[in-house]
């Protein structure tokens, strides 16, 4: 068998790391992505075609030499090739949603033959992550074809970046798909970026003085920018490799957690263990983003102010700002970016009419396609439409209670905002390792004994959260809450100088109907706004000399105003002359309302 001495070394090596042989094979493939990428940087920059065939050949290699993966390479060729036909000969509007259902149901069968018809082994690797990826890049290709016979007034800035004006040929577009640096874990990126980066014309941008080597490679270097990443990638692998030691999911499952701890310790412990959860994914993701940037992918721009190079095309995680988040959603911003982008902009905003602003229907068929993209298993559904009510619940806290931390400008922070943003990442980073739970051990009765174990109280705060500010209460919680806001107090304040007091609005009322007794259906004599460019103080007396107990009033408690203060004057007339108005059509209704109905009583 071919490749059987590189198999025999790999199970060799998995027995001394204690690795897995399927993760180890994952992670050989990432680390040999790095003397690959040095090689690649050096091809001839004009060399187009010999790009493509190096990326899939260096693919072909670790399939067939490292993963020993044929059947699952026949799972991706057959979505490639799906999505290459659909996209080249089916020419209706309707493509991109037809290529996009294909890619979902083939993904969608591998989720659920893995599910119920395949046993776990440890040595053989999961294909449908692969897919996943894989899912994202072809989904993105159909639109990016849809979107370059369009007008390009029609599209949003994110999508004319990335039009094709032309079907590729099979080879760059194999090339794409298999790009060796990114096809098992992603990071997932646009045919329009992959297109430029074998071009060179990505690159455009570098200045002459910054290209490196006697020939001024087009490619700059990043062997620097390519090691800090890497280096954190190692990082997280250190801590992923001996906290399992202190702490672990089986122990939570055995019993013992429950019986031998209390709350507090459990909720903490929890915490800590979806820390650990997401070690594994800041390594291969952080590594993976490395390889990019080695071999140039990851290039963004030159920055000329600050005289350097932008590597974060194809960044996929910001483990600091996820860890650091005071709310679900700087999180979830700080977490798999690809896959967010990709949802927001060929999911989420395509299924919104053109013109329209994407709403609930958006928002659920994103959501069901977040999911089912995910998989098929328990475990992803519980996380993610608990993770979906903690978003409300986020919104409700920092609608309501954020504004009682905060000076009347509602932006300068009081000595307790402190406090309330302490108490916002503990509780967020709290949430989420609660939460985090079921989308590792996807067995629904397992999930749900492991948030018993700390008596579902995330849920149960989300709920009561709900009930108190959506339910019947609602209002009242509101306005508890607007009463310790000086914000809202000062525009409230604010609010009330801007309209009549009672005794203001008896006065004027008194006036109007006598003015409207008299037939008098005019403006009762007050200029528009726009007349007071001309006017000069005397006028607006002599305009208001009738009302002038309810004007004296209303003057006096907006008390900002002085007498030299002309341009303050004409605000508080346009606020009150608007007043007035208002009053004198409602009483103008109601009068012309009576006088239909008295003949019709008389009669």
């Amino acid at each position: 068998m071919p490749f059987q001495f590189v198999q025999t070394s790999i199970a060799q090596l998995s027995d001394a790391t204690g690795l897995d042989v399927a993760s180890l094979k994952i992670l050989i493939c990432t680390l040999l992505s790095f003397p690959f990428g040095v090689i690649f940087k050096r091809l001839p920059d004009q060399h187009y075609t010999l790009k493509n065939v190096y990326n899939v050949t260096v693919s072909a290699f670790y399939v067939f030499g490292i993963l020993n993966l044929r059947s699952g390479i026949l799972t991706l060729f057959i979505s490639a090739m799906g999505c290459y036909f659909i996209t080249r000969y089916l020419r209706t509007s309707a493509m991109p949603w037809v290529n996009f259902l294909f890619l979902m149901l083939h993904l969608c069968y591998s989720h659920l033959h893995t599910q119920f018809f395949v046993e776990y082994d440890p040595t053989i690797i999961d294909i449908t992550g692969a897919q996943m990826v894989l899912v994202m890049k072809l989904s993105a290709f159909g639109w990016n074809i849809h979107d370059g016979k369009q007008p390009k007034a029609s599209l949003t800035q994110f999508a004319q970046e990335r039009v094709v004006k032309k079907h590729p040929n099979l080879l760059p577009y194999i090339g794409y798909v298999f790009f060796y640096a990114s096809l098992l874990t992603g990071p997932a990126f646009d045919y329009a970026d992959y297109d430029k980066f074998i071009h060179s014309t990505l690159f455009d941008d570098v200045p002459d003085s910054k290209r490196p080597g006697k020939r001024k490679r087009r490619i700059p270097r990043s062997g620097v920018q390519s090691f800090k990443k890497t280096m954190q990638g190692f990082f997280w692998a250190i801590i992923l490799l001996q906290l399992p030691k202190y702490v672990n999911l089986p122990y939570v499952l055995s019993g013992e957690f429950y019986a031998n701890h209390n709350f507090i310790y459990r909720i903490f412990y929890l915490w800590i263990l979806g820390f650990g959860h997401r070690l594994k994914y800041y390594t291969i993701w952080l590594i993976a983003e490395g390889a990019c940037i080695l071999c140039g992918l990851g290039y963004n721009g030159y920055d000329t102010a600050t005289d350097t190079f932008k590597w974060d095309r194809v960044q996929n995680i910001d483990p600091w700002a996820f860890e650091t988040g005071q709310n679900v959603h700087a999180c979830l911003e700080a977490w798999n970016m690809n896959t967010n982008k990709w949802l927001k902009n060929y999911v989420y905003l395509r299924i919104a009419r053109k013109g329209k602003k994407p709403g609930f229907k958006s928002t659920l068929f994103t959501f069901v396609t977040s999911a089912f993209w995910h998989g098929t298993r328990p475990g992803y559904y519980l996380t993610f439409v608990l993770g979906a009510v903690l978003q409300t619940v986020g919104k409700i806290y920092r609608r309501n209670l954020r504004p009682i931390f905060l000076e009347a400008d509602g932006k300068t922070p009081k000595p307790s905002k402190k406090l309330y943003d302490f108490a916002c990442y503990l509780g967020t980073q709290l949430a989420f390792g609660f939460i985090s739970q079921p989308f590792v051990i996807l067995d629904f009765r397992k999930s749900v004994y492991c948030w018993y174990t700390c008596y579902f109280y995330i849920t149960i705060i989300s709920v009561v959260t709900i009930f108190v500010f959506k339910g019947p209460y609602g209002k009242v919680a509101t306005r508890w809450c607007q009463s310790h806001s000086a914000s809202y107090q000062a525009q409230n304040a604010s609010d009330n100088k801007r309209k009549l007091s009672i005794k203001e609005t008896e006065a004027v009322v008194a006036h109007v109907e006598n003015m409207l007794e008299k037939d008098r259906f005019d403006t009762l004599g007050l200029p528009p706004i726009d007349v007071l460019e001309t006017v000069d103080k005397e006028e607006i007396d002599e305009n208001i000399k009738e009302l002038t107990i309810a004007w004296k009033s209303f003057r006096e408690r907006r008390g900002s105003i002085k007498e030299d203060d002309f341009e303050g004057l004409k605000d508080a007339y346009n606020n009150f002359t608007n007043e007035i108005n208002e009053i004198f059509l409602t009483k103008k209704e109601e009068i012309l309302k009576k006088a239909k109905e008295e003949p019709k009583k008389t009669e």
